[in-house]
């Protein structure tokens, strides 16, 4: 099982984390790699997870600032 970690982001540190997922997003997706069921699996496994961290990023509500 993964370790849970927990980190305090600024808008703009998440803005930056969900730039460059999309541009690992496209990373994988313009790859050059063989068509194998093995690879197109991990393929679509790998392009799942960017999406899920993706959405868990935009989904994410601020704490809020402490007075």
């Amino acid at each position: 099982m993964d370790s849970l970690v927990q980190v305090e982001l600024t808008a703009h540190e998440r803005e930056m984390l969900l730039r460059g997922l999309r541009y690992v997003r496209s990373s994988v997706m313009l790859e050059m790699r063989d068509p194998t069921p093995e690879d197109t699996y991990r393929r679509s496994h790998l392009l799942d997870a960017i999406q899920n961290l993706s959405q868990r990023l935009e989904n994410a509500e601020p704490l809020g600032v402490p007075v």
